[in-house]
């Protein structure tokens, strides 16, 4: 019973912060305070949004995917980050229990689909999140026990400069830009909190994810097209699979 009540505490609370991430999605590639205006607005009619039509999930479900003011669709992403967000929490919960632990991995996850989402629309990666990212990152590593500060620090040594060498040898070759500087950054940061090990693990498994989905979407498209793919999301599902699997893969690798 404790367990069920505190699974659905800790959802409803991911879903919440998950309606917040969805305020940061849409504002902070256009550089809008994510405080001002303090309420939701929607974006084809600009009026505010009602509190009762702001509840994570359940205002969706009832509004039918509309507007109440101007009858426009709104997007299935708001309702998807949402639901994204209360799961991490609650995987997050039964994995780590009610630790601090939790709250780090929470923080750090939370910050992913953000920027996961923001990249898919924009291919940028915000260095609003990234670069407060990496000293908080080194700081957070003393209150992680499987990630000491030594390992933090050459995670954001190996993370920034193995996709840094990457990045110069691609432009020294193809003689143009072939990864952003934002992907660097946000290894770097990933870095900070899951460690080396964890960095290794991120670029081969976004690797191989990437691999598949652009291959896939060349033979969909036109097999000779050259089209840019953001590599950001890739290292974000590598970084969240090694939070909740790495020590496993790993374990079982050196098995």
């Amino acid at each position: 019973m404790f367990n069920f009540l505190a699974a659905s505490i800790i959802f409803i609370f991911g879903m919440c912060i998950g309606s917040f991430l969805n305020v940061c999605i849409y504002r902070l590639p256009t550089s809008k305070s994510i405080a001002d205006p303090p309420r939701s607005i929607c974006p084809s009619c600009n009026s505010p949004i009602r509190f009762y039509d702001n509840i994570p999930l359940l205002s969706y479900i009832w509004l039918k995917g509309r507007c109440r003011n101007c009858d426009a669709r709104i997007s299935f992403r708001y309702p998807l980050v949402e639901l994204m967000n209360g799961i991490v929490a609650v995987a997050l919960l039964f994995k780590f229990g009610l630790s601090l632990e939790s709250l780090v991995y929470f923080v750090f996850i939370s910050s992913l689909i953000v920027i996961t989402f923001i990249d898919l629309d924009h291919q940028i990666i915000p260095d609003i999140i990234t670069l407060p990212g990496i000293p908080m990152g080194l700081a957070a590593s003393f209150a992680l026990p499987t990630i000491s500060f030594k390992a933090s620090v050459l995670g954001l040594v190996l993370g920034g400069g193995s996709l840094w060498f990457v990045a110069w040898a691609y432009n020294l070759i193809a003689r143009r830009d072939g990864m952003g500087g934002g992907d660097i950054k946000l290894l770097a940061m990933m870095g900070t909190i899951i460690g080396w090990k964890g960095v290794i693990f991120t670029i081969f498994a976004s690797s191989l994810i990437g691999s598949c989905i652009g291959i896939t979407m060349m033979l969909i498209k036109n097999k000779n097209m050259k089209f840019a793919i953001p590599f950001g999301p890739f290292l974000s599902v590598g970084a969240i699979a090694y939070v909740f699997l790495g020590s496993r893969f790993i374990a079982w690798y050196l098995s």
